[in-house]
């Protein structure tokens, strides 16, 4: 800790705590010593510091978003960099996030997800109009705060941390798959609709506990927003009202045009469920039901937005008598109470005034001694840890400020021993579900930040933070730093390509290639015939993927037909894909045998050729007989 209170951004901004580590950068809750505040201060990581393209959009992001003024988005107030170190100056929000606020309670009840989901909305509308999309709506950047109200941070901000719009890129993007839209998935061009998608997917996770889509690996989590349908809500939690299933739906449209086209739309639609409306997703007919067995209310609906985000929500309104009854007995109480306490007053000189507890609460001990002494009231101390009250400072009275005691009978006060702390266990190089479990039984809750490695195994621990061996109050988070196994890349179809295009883009994806090659009845010679794996598989990145190529149709070796009858010949050759012509015959003799056989071929035995070839034979015949004439006989009469 004293080592951080030595840091000073840019003359300025002194660092007190480290509240969280992303993919990107570390945020600290610091002191602005010049206007004597505090913020938060978010420092890139230093090998992000040095990619001037990358700086660049961090810088050109963070002024857009600065511009940005919301009650229900996190304000930034300066920019800046300190030797190495580039950092942004955010608005301090005391309270927690949403998904810790999940994590720790499950499903929240349906109209206070659909509160939060409109001021959610509400942000990002004016994100939208400032031209700015979120690009990394999730839990984790949606804060409560002590009032109840809600916050969204890193408005635009998300655009710097992945510019290429890549999922296989490590860090924050591959981080969060679990709230891409589709068209993130796919890497093609986010934009406000894609937010809407991703509130979607936070408002299911609020109904149902859990998000749509869940997998072993981000890759295949982002499949399934692209081609997987998910489920309603309802039919995890069944107290999930239709029209809420409806605007969920709604919104996780796979087609960008069929989603809520604005986030004015949808926080209009939320809004109108929260004001017992009929809500403009889903089955107009069901909108109609609603409408019948609920009478809406006559507020407008902003009025009924600006009652509903009071916290907590206004009781149900009670009937005249009920009201007239309950003061009846109010009046009541407070006059036995008055009664009892005037003649409590009003007693003989033998009882002792009663004094009003003082509030000790923060004072130190001694302060705490001296005030009830000159007050005339006995104490037992009492020492007990606590999270909230520093160590010698008093954290508890019984009675408490303001109650009425006798000077005669000590009270309680519990003097604070200091936060209860636990000695952070090293899970360093452990399996997660181990790691995970060893944190629990010690009391800290682990906080899970994937990273792909070639050389680590998938869900292997990296490294951990607070380190182990320090000691932390119980429920403290302990980031932790997992493998998610080496980066992996999803394999298009190349069959039909050429051989040195479809290497081209493999090279493009970062995988190693070999080739094989195969004959192939159909496919032509340098042609891609298909991948090992296959097409649309998902592997790791160092895999080495096989491209087997054609060598076109495989070549027959002419069979030896000499000496075979035409019929069988042709038989032979047809069988092999041959085709049989016939060349000048030879003459043989009847006597031979050798009418009908094939006597010479022209293409030898065992030579290789293509399907589909002639092959020219000539076969024996016995030519015709010699043709003869005959003379008859001259008779030559004498006379």
């Amino acid at each position: 800790m004293s080592e951080m209170n030595t840091t000073v951004l840019a003359d300025r901004y002194r660092l007190n705590d480290h509240l969280a580590r992303g993919g990107m950068a570390d945020v600290y809750a610091a002191t602005d010593e010049l206007l004597g505040r505090q913020v938060a201060v978010k420092m890139l990581h230093p090998n992000y510091a040095t990619d001037d393209a990358f700086v660049q959009r961090f810088r050109r992001e963070a002024q857009a978003a600065a511009n940005l003024t919301h009650p229900n988005i996190v304000s930034i107030y300066d920019t800046g960099k300190d030797g190495d170190s580039y950092f942004i100056v955010m608005e301090l929000v005391e309270g927690q996030t949403l998904r810790d606020v999940i994590r720790a309670d499950g499903a929240l009840l349906p109209r206070r997800a659909a509160e939060i989901a409109s001021e959610v909305a509400a942000a990002l509308a004016v994100a939208a109009r400032g031209g700015l999309a979120h690009r990394d709506v999730k839990p984790g950047n949606i804060l409560l705060t002590e009032t109840g109200s809600i916050k969204v941070t890193d408005c635009g901000i998300a655009r710097a941390w992945d510019d290429s719009e890549e999922l296989t890129r490590t860090g924050a993007v591959i981080g969060t798959a679990t709230y891409f839209s589709p068209e993130q998935a796919q890497g093609k061009l986010a934009d406000g609709r894609s937010d809407l998608y991703a509130l979607g997917v936070v408002l299911f996770e609020m109904l149902a506990g859990r998000p749509p889509f869940s997998g072993e690996t981000p890759v295949s989590v982002a499949y399934q927003h692209v081609s997987e349908a998910a489920t309603v809500p309802s039919a995890i939690n069944p107290d999930v009202p239709p029209e809420l299933d409806a605007i969920v739906m709604r919104a996780l449209e796979k087609n960008p045009t069929n989603r809520y086209q604005s986030a004015e739309d949808m926080r209009s639609d939320l809004l109108r469920f929260l004001s017992g409306l009929p809500v403009g997703a889903g089955d107009p007919e069901a909108a109609t039901r609603l409408v019948a067995a609920t009478p809406p209310p006559t507020v407008p609906p902003d009025e009924a937005y600006r009652q509903m985000t009071a916290y907590p929500p206004p009781p149900e309104r009670r009937t005249p008598w009920s009201i007239l009854i309950g003061s009846v007995v109010l009046l009541a109480i407070v006059v036995v109470a008055g009664v009892y306490i005037l003649q409590g007053l009003d007693t003989s000189d033998n009882v002792a005034e009663l004094v009003e507890m003082p509030n000790l609460l923060g004072s130190t001990e001694e302060q705490a001694f001296e005030e009830l002494q000159d007050l005339g009231i006995r104490f037992t101390p009492a020492r007990r840890p606590s999270d909230e009250f520093p160590e010698g400072t008093v954290s508890l009275t019984d009675p408490l400020a303001g109650e009425l005691v006798d000077p005669q009978d000590p009270v309680s006060v519990v003097v604070s021993s200091g936060a209860e702390t636990f000695t952070v266990p090293n899970v360093e190089g452990r399996d997660l579900a181990a790691a995970t479990q060893a944190l629990e039984d010690a009391d800290f809750v682990s906080i899970i930040e994937s990273v792909t490695d070639d050389e680590i195994v998938a869900n292997q621990v990296i490294s951990q933070d607070p380190p182990a061996g320090t000691n932390h109050p119980p429920g403290t988070q302990v980031t932790l730093v997992v493998s998610a196994g080496p980066e992996q890349v999803v394999l298009s179809e190349y069959t039909g390509f050429l051989a040195l295009d479809a290497l081209a883009a493999l090279s493009n994806l970062g995988v190693q290639t070999v080739f094989a090659r195969e004959f192939h009845p159909t496919v032509p010679d340098g042609e891609v015939i298909r991948t090992e794996p296959g097409a649309l598989q998902i592997i790791p990145k160092n895999q080495v993927v096989t491209l087997v190529v054609s060598l076109g149709v495989e070549p027959v070796a002419v069979p030896s037909l000499v000496g075979n009858t035409e019929a069988e010949a042709q038989n032979a050759l047809t069988a092999l894909g041959l085709t049989m012509a016939f060349g000048e015959p030879i003459n043989v003799t009847a006597e031979s045998g050798q009418e009908g056989i094939v006597l010479e071929q022209q293409t030898p035995p065992s030579v290789l050729v293509e399907p589909g070839t002639t092959i020219t034979v000539r076969i024996g015949r016995v030519p015709p007989p010699p043709s003869t004439t005959t003379t008859s006989p001259t008779t030559t009469t004498t006379p």
